[in-house]
């Protein structure tokens, strides 16, 4: 039987599937938001179930870890929303009009021999840095916010009495995000990137792994400022804080190792995906953004699988086995009044 040469792009359907490329094109623009997005999808559903069915461990336990979930990819979602999306845009300004915000010997620089600008590795990398940073700069805040909504799903979802207060709880700020204009922004942007150590930044790294970098960066920013947040707090029960942290611990710990040994090991089927695409979308608009798109949604798509879907079933034994072994006690915190319940 004769096989067809073109075997390789019999999916050519799914390939020009607009849905994809939108997904993609979204990606490539707004690499933070689709992570948001991502995470807020996986973290509703499959997360919490992969806890719940973890055998053998503390039922309580195992809703404090939910609840931290929802907690934490609400909070990335609203928090990420209201930073990556004018970021998003202002790049976007930029790579339409980068004679208007850029100087002549920055696109220069940064273009090289490409035809034009947004195809520069260069300048791909350089634009990352702002659109995936947004998630970085919200990391620290998402964690706050995540340990301190977590007793509020309890009590709401899970119908757990409200905690004992040690003190006034502040009301809650109103915080006014006034939007200048992505113009504004835009120059701003601007003005970063005509500065020569990140064009040289940007020479030396663009060929790097730079999104899973910045992915696993902000989880690890992340952990480590929810960790801090749980131990100190007055709203978590004590008893219920060590696995709470431990889980946090391990399981961000396990998807960054395995992410990263996953990314390795998707390389030559991603760029398989990235061939086949470019044979079935040659010649069409915004392909080379829809090329970004795919190795921006890569890490992001492989961590958020591990750490979503594989690593809470592991990490809630591993984190229950912790909480009854006193060698991983955590060290003594006076308060002034003790909850006794939440």
């Amino acid at each position: 039987m004769k096989v067809n040469s073109n075997r390789d792009i019999s999916f050519k359907g799914f390939y020009n599937n607009k849905a994809l490329k939108k997904s993609l094109e979204f990606a490539a623009d707004y690499g933070a938001m689709f992570a948001a997005t991502t995470t807020l999808a996986l973290s509703t559903f499959a997360r919490p179930a992969a806890i719940m069915l973890a055998p053998h461990t503390d039922k309580e336990n195992k809703k404090f870890a939910c609840a931290k979930s929802l907690a934490s990819s609400v909070a990335q979602f609203i928090l990420t929303f209201i930073i990556a999306t004018p970021m998003g845009n202002a790049i976007k300004n930029i790579d339409k009009n980068p004679n208007k915000f850029l100087k002549q010997k920055t696109i220069s620089n940064l273009q090289k021999t490409s035809k034009n600008l947004v195809e520069s590795k260069n300048y791909e990398f350089a634009t990352q840095l702002f659109k995936l940073g947004s998630g970085l700069i919200v990391s620290i805040p998402k964690a706050i916010l995540t340990a301190a909504c977590m007793p509020f799903i309890l009590q709401k979802i899970f119908h757990k009495p409200k905690p004992l207060k040690n003190k006034e709880q502040p009301e809650s700020n109103n915080i006014n995000f006034k939007s200048k204009g992505s113009e504004k922004l835009s120059k701003g942007i601007g003005k970063i990137l005509d500065k020569k150590w990140l064009q040289n930044f940007s020479e030396k790294y663009k060929d790097s792994n730079f999104v899973m970098h910045i992915v696993a960066l902000t989880d690890a920013l992340t952990t480590g400022t929810f960790i801090h947040e749980v131990y100190r707090s007055e709203n978590i029960e004590e008893r219920r804080k060590k696995a709470v942290m431990y889980n946090a611990g391990i399981s961000t710990a396990l998807s960054i190792g395995t992410g990263y040994l996953a990314d390795k090991l998707m390389d030559k089927p991603t760029e398989k995906f990235i061939q086949n695409f470019k044979k079935a979308n040659k010649g069409q608009p915004n392909l080379e953004k829809q090329l970004l798109g795919i190795k921006v949604a890569k890490p992001i798509l492989i961590v958020g699988s591990v750490y979503y879907m594989i690593i809470p079933f592991i990490s809630t034994i591993l984190a229950d086995i912790a909480d009854h072994d006193p060698r991983f006690d955590l060290p003594h915190k006076k308060h002034k009044n003790l909850n006794k319940k939440i």
